[in-house]
């Protein structure tokens, strides 16, 4: 009974290793779609790459319906059960913040104007680098290992710079000479984008929860 236990633990470890390996080709194919974007007005590569971070992020899904199902077979006492599903589903938001804001791009035909696009750029950057912390701690928390604490704080520290960067990139697309109307797309784009490192920063703080229960 244990063995058969401890096997069907081991296969939702697995799934959810798979899940975060599929997790970083959705935001790898993201960044080269935005990029993409900024470098070339024309888009060339956009529709091809954001095609890519669909499939990516309908894989995502059909991992995280595996998971839920084999779970709840018997696999985990409720209360891990729930707090696996709430992590694996507050991650999976992120996925559908990405596909927002590149729906934002192609069907909204935005670019983004020369002054503002290395500060765009850094938001993008800094956005991703906090998703690329997110499986470290993950796999910290399944492994039982330390060092939570100190990914989170690093989460912390991007989501707060690209706070700082968001309020100064707003700041300085309404105080130019740009048409009213693109000021508020951009507006909402920017808004969209620090939307990824604030629930980034939501995932981070949640599992150092998940860490701390289990050692009450």
């Amino acid at each position: 009974m244990f063995n058969f236990f401890f096997k069907k633990e081991n296969q939702v470890n697995e799934l959810i290793y798979s899940y975060l390996d599929n997790f970083q080709l959705i935001y790898e194919n993201f960044r080269k779609a935005v990029f993409s974007c900024i470098r070339e007005p024309s888009c060339e590569e956009f529709s091809f790459l954001q095609e890519q971070t669909h499939k990516y992020e309908s894989k995502a899904d059909d991992i995280k319906n595996e998971i839920n199902n084999l779970m709840y077979g018997k696999v985990l006492i409720p209360d891990s059960r729930e707090d696996i599903m709430g992590l694996i589903l507050a991650v999976d938001k992120i996925p559908g913040n990405l596909e927002i804001v590149l729906s934002m791009i192609k069907y909204q035909k935005l670019s983004i104007p020369e002054p503002f696009a290395a500060d765009f750029s850094e938001l993008i950057t800094a956005s991703l680098e906090a998703c690329t912390i997110l499986p470290r701690q993950v796999i910290r928390l399944i492994q039982k290992k330390t060092g939570i604490r100190d990914l989170m704080n690093q989460v912390d520290e991007r989501e707060s710079y690209c706070d700082h960067i968001e309020t100064k990139l707003i700041q300085n697309v309404f105080n130019s000479e740009i048409d009213p109307f693109i000021k508020l797309q951009l507006k909402e784009l920017i808004l969209k984008v620090g939307d990824i490192s604030d629930q980034a920063d939501k995932v981070s703080k949640l599992i150092n929860i998940l860490s701390l229960k289990r050692r009450v």
